[in-house]
């Protein structure tokens, strides 16, 4: 089990030639897939691909160090591109690096403040809905690529991936992606073919990153042009990395030190936007790519892949520009088959598990999908999570009549006792209030919650309205059974709830 602090991490990373040369190999992978995704996620924004390359040489830099999960890819992403393209193409870069500044400071605060423990609110059902919808986003992204290309592309590709699929059964001393992308290139090159390659993409850059300060009036005017696209940019990127924490937890059974990762991403993009960078978040295709498919564990492989990725794009460009798209789009494809939970769609799963997660899952994934906004869907799978939970539970509590009628001290009968079972919220006591007898019960009714539980305001209220209603006809209501929170609820807001309607 691979240690999670900086310190113990690096020294893990070189305790063995072995566990050195898995990383650093895993590095170089990462590195050579983030070139192409780095430049397309620029144009996407509408900034140079200098912005893109550069701001993932910081993010995996910065994050190496910062960050609460070893071996967690960060770097400028399509989520994040999205969300700020539009201050790019109205305000101009100035505005733009400002926005990734400001986004940076809000994931700190948000971070501090606990933002990240709200993670274990997110359902099992939401999280295979991200990683299939990723596994999608991943396999559609390439199709570009293979439309209105040269023949030859196409067996390149099953080439690379038939290299990725077989090669690990001969040796795991060397990361299939690594040798498939050696491979292609070495062919492509070796015959001459022609055929789109990473030039193809955008200029390379052939300077270092320079300190980059952004030259906008720092008025209030300006913090509300930027303030909603940064604070979107902050809430998207904190989602994006903590569900790829969370799928590297499941991978490395090492647990995510969720606060710890949420302020690193932030001084990541701050660090990212004072080089003149587009900012980002962690990335679950070369994630899986450094942990699942080369076997990263440390820090060592994120940082490695920051400064690989510096070295061939400023020293060896010109090499790094021959690789052809065919190769990675191999890579990107094993790594969309290798992310998507199989095992979630299969008929027999789909036939056991109930209807309300599949449901879930199947909303979260086409959210994702249509929006290409993984947070909008994650948002909304939570939220229908939330409506299935509630109507679920809400069919759980059940009134009865435990006794027609009692008979009370003095011999005459005037009493009648009714039970409720179950948790009772919002979804749950708002037709409660219709199960009674107002007009055929007698003077005095009993209301025994022993079997039950209040959990918020609208239960009391309902409770109240119950007990207006019998006090409209004359007849007086005693609520018994309750306990702990539940009756210091009731005898906290009862009364205090508005006339009981």
């Amino acid at each position: 089990m691979a240690p999670v602090g900086v310190l113990a991490s690096f020294r893990y990373a070189f305790s063995s030639p072995r566990r050195l040369r898995t990383e650093v190999l895993a590095g170089l992978v990462v590195a050579l897939a983030l070139i192409p995704e780095a430049i397309s996620f620029s144009i996407l924004a509408g900034v140079d691909p200098r912005v893109g390359l550069f701001a993932s040489f910081t993010m995996a830099v910065t994050i190496a160090f910062t960050g609460g999960r070893p071996a967690m890819i960060s770097a400028a992403t399509g989520a994040i591109a999205l969300v700020i393209a539009p201050v790019a193409r109205e305000y101009g870069l100035d505005y733009f690096i400002a926005t990734v500044l400001l986004a940076g400071i809000i994931q700190v605060v948000l971070s501090l403040i606990g933002v990240g423990r709200l993670m274990r609110f997110i359902p099992r059902s939401v999280m295979v809905g991200f990683v299939n919808a990723l596994a999608i986003l991943i396999f559609t992204a390439q199709i570009p690529h293979l439309l209105g290309v040269p023949w030859l592309v196409y067996p390149m590709v099953a080439a690379g991936i038939a290299i990725m699929v077989f090669f690990p059964r001969l040796s795991a001393a060397v990361p299939a992606p690594l040798i498939a992308i050696v491979a292609l290139t070495a062919l492509v090159v070796l015959f001459g073919w022609s055929m789109p390659d990473v030039s193809d993409q955008g200029e390379l850059p052939g300077s270092l990153p320079s300190l980059f300060i952004p030259d906008v009036p720092w008025t209030l005017e300006t913090l509300q042009i930027i303030a909603p696209y940064a604070f979107a940019m902050a809430l998207v990127g904190l989602m994006e990395s903590m569900m790829t924490a969370k799928l590297v937890d499941d991978i490395t059974e090492v647990r995510t030190d969720k606060t710890r990762e949420g302020w690193g991403q932030g001084v990541a993009n701050i660090v990212t936007s004072f080089f003149g960078g587009m900012g980002g978040c962690a990335m679950i295709g070369q994630t899986m790519i450094n942990v699942k498919q080369s076997g990263a564990r440390t820090r060592l492989s994120t940082l490695l892949a920051g400064v690989f990725l510096l070295i061939l794009v400023v020293a060896l460009g010109d090499i790094v520009g021959l690789i052809p798209m065919a190769a990675l789009v191999a890579v990107m494809i094993m790594v969309s088959v290798a992310t998507m939970d199989w095992h979630s769609i299969h008929p027999r799963t789909l036939r056991l598990m109930p209807v309300s997660e599949t449901v879930v899952m199947v909303v979260t994934v086409a959210a994702t999908v249509i929006t290409h906004n993984l947070a909008i869907g994650v948002i909304l799978g939570v939220l229908t999570a939330m409506v299935m939970f509630a109507r679920r539970v809400a069919h759980m509590t059940s009134l009865e009549k435990v006794s027609e009628l009692d008979s009370n001290h003095d011999g005459t009968i005037d009493i009648r006792t009714y039970r409720v079972r179950g948790e009772l919220f919002w979804a749950s006591s708002n037709d409660l209030v219709y199960q009674f007898d107002y007009t055929g019960d007698p003077q005095h009714v009993v209301i025994d919650l022993t079997d039950a539980d209040i959990w918020d305001a609208s239960t009391v209220a309902t409770l109240d309205a119950i007990t207006h209603k019998y006090a409209a006809k004359g007849k007086t209501v005693e609520i018994i059974g309750l306990d702990g929170s539940s009756q210091e609820r009731l005898d906290k807001l009862s009364g205090n709830l508005g006339d009981g309607h």
